[in-house]
């Protein structure tokens, strides 16, 4: 079984094309996008609307979570008020209403295999699970929610780290960005997760694809520079940070 794990469009519009385009190549059994669709950029509205045409199960990111918040509270020129006049009302309740947590069971009842999908980790939807996060607090996370696999984004960071459990073996997969990456390589990232009928907790084996897909990232950037949100983002994109 193929399943593709993306994350963190951040309004790219050209990212999230490019991104369908390569993942059709591939022909996966399932597609889950772990959050922050919007924020950073100028259309968060179609990349909403691209995501529920293709009923692409999804939770929430942080900046989804952001528009919880109160209208009265916020400054119309920031990165949340200008996202907020870019989305309809119901684009808007589509994101404030979409889950924080997702998972998914394989193997048999004696020998389940499970994947978790949060957005920062399971303490808190804008927490930092970057590559040295202390291991006995990763582990307890995981054990806590019986989770073989652990996926998460918001860093913006790609890695796959396998974690040693008595006679067994937990995996923790930050499977990057697709709309702003910050690991100096401008291309967006994500991540393909591969399970056959050997995949167990017992081995330390995972077959875990990292994909760069090359996009117009001079589009997005000048999109970000004609708009009022902040051109030091532009700048990012070109440049992966």
């Amino acid at each position: 079984m193929k399943i593709v794990f993306f994350s963190d469009i951040h309004a790219n519009i050209p990212a999230l094309e490019a991104f369908f385009e390569d993942v059709e190549t591939l022909n996966p059994e399932a597609i889950y996008c772990l959050g922050d669709l919007v924020g950073y950029n100028i259309w968060p509205g179609t990349v909403v609307d691209e995501i529920q045409k293709r009923r692409i199960p999804t939770i929430m990111g942080n900046h989804e979570e952001a528009l919880l918040a109160s209208v009265a509270d916020e400054v119309p020129t920031s990165n949340r008020g200008l996202t907020r006049s870019l989305l309809s009302d119901q684009q808007r309740d589509y994101l404030i209403h979409l889950p924080r947590h997702m998972s998914l069971s394989f193997g048999t009842e004696q020998k389940p295999f499970k994947l978790l999908m949060v957005h920062g980790s399971t303490k808190a939807i804008n927490d930092y699970m970057v590559v040295d996060y202390p291991q006995d607090e990763v582990l307890g996370m995981m054990r806590a929610h019986q989770a073989d696999v652990l996926l998460c984004g918001h860093t913006h960071l790609p890695f796959h780290r396998v974690l040693a459990d008595g006679d067994r073996y937990r995996h923790v997969i930050n499977i990057g960005s697709v709309g702003k990456p910050k690991d100096g390589d401008p291309r967006g990232c994500y991540a393909v997760v591969e399970m056959n009928s050997a995949t167990s907790a017992s081995s330390p084996e995972l077959q875990v694809t990292f994909r760069r897909i090359a996009y117009d990232v001079e589009r997005a950037a000048q999109a970000v520079e004609q708009s009022g949100f902040d051109d030091a983002l532009a700048q990012a994109l070109r440049i992966g940070r």
